[in-house]
């Protein structure tokens, strides 16, 4: 399935969390921390709003967007202003 976002808005898939500790110990996905960060797939139309490219890093709010499945990966649909940050 492809998903164009339209105005300011960024698709974003989400990078897993850690499912182990340090020491080994398995997390269960109930007590998993929502990660923040994800890879930039598509940007929306209003080119003068959105700051970041296709394949960025990123990191974003924690309670922004709309999540989504595609092809069985998660996916969040942003609002620019909701991008905090890219990473290197």
């Amino acid at each position: 399935m492809k998903v164009h976002p339209l105005g300011d808005r960024v698709l974003i898939k989400v990078q897993e969390g850690d499912t182990k500790t340090a020491s080994g110990i398995i997390i269960p996905q109930t007590a998993q921390e929502k990660t923040q960060t994800g890879i930039v797939v598509a940007i929306g139309t209003d080119a003068e709003v959105i700051k970041v490219k296709k394949n960025d890093k990123v990191m974003y709010d924690k309670y922004a967007g709309t999540q989504i499945k595609i092809d069985g990966a998660e996916h969040l649909i942003v609002k620019m202003a909701d991008v905090l940050a890219t990473l290197d």
